[in-house]
């Protein structure tokens, strides 16, 4: 029996390295940026993304009718705040942050990082999600608020594929876990 156990643990650790070597080699996107229903949780779109990618979410301003971008940096399983870009003051833009004056409008600094954003798309405001140049629109895709993230980094497939393997076979009980913990 002890012996059993032992090639199951065997097993499972190569499955885990070859999963492992297929995504690094594949050379894909190691995370997706999520837009889920904020009531559902649904899953609305699922775009690719990797580390340090811009998703930019684009929209009027209610009030001032000039466009905004709200720009955050895939971090990690993050998303962080880089920078906004305006090209008017009114209500609810920054009025005390530092702002810099370029040509692509007036810029304030982002501050703060988000594993979740959650947006509440309106026709009037027309928000649009841009990643890598292609644009979403998000009130076409939703009935209501969304929820923006990034999911499935390398650890996190992995992490999965390991509870998967483990659960595959319970008999083997805490000497399977054991040897899934030698990762």
């Amino acid at each position: 029996m002890k012996r059993s156990t032992r090639r199951y643990g065997i097993v499972v650790l190569l499955v885990a390295f070859v999963a492992t070597g297929a995504l690094v080699a594949s050379g894909a996107n190691d995370r997706t940026l999520v837009v889920t229903d904020a009531d559902t949780g649904d899953r609305l779109l699922e775009v690719p993304v990797d580390e340090g990618d811009e998703v930019t979410l684009s929209y009027t301003h209610s009030v001032e009718k000039t466009p905004v971008q709200d720009i955050y940096a895939v971090d990690g399983a993050e998303l962080r705040a880089d920078r906004m870009v305006f090209h008017s003051h009114g209500a609810g833009l920054p009025s005390d942050e530092p702002i810099e004056r370029t040509d692509d409008g007036f810029v304030v600094e982002g501050d703060g990082s988000y594993e979740e954003l959650v947006v509440s798309p309106s026709p009037i405001a027309g928000h649009e999600l841009v990643v890598d140049g292609e644009r979403y629109d998000l009130v076409a895709q939703s009935e209501g608020s969304v929820v923006l993230s990034i999911d499935g980094t390398v650890g996190d497939r992995l992490t999965a594929l390991l509870e998967s393997e483990s659960s595959v076979d319970d008999q083997h009980g805490s000497d399977a876990q054991s040897a899934t913990l030698l990762l």
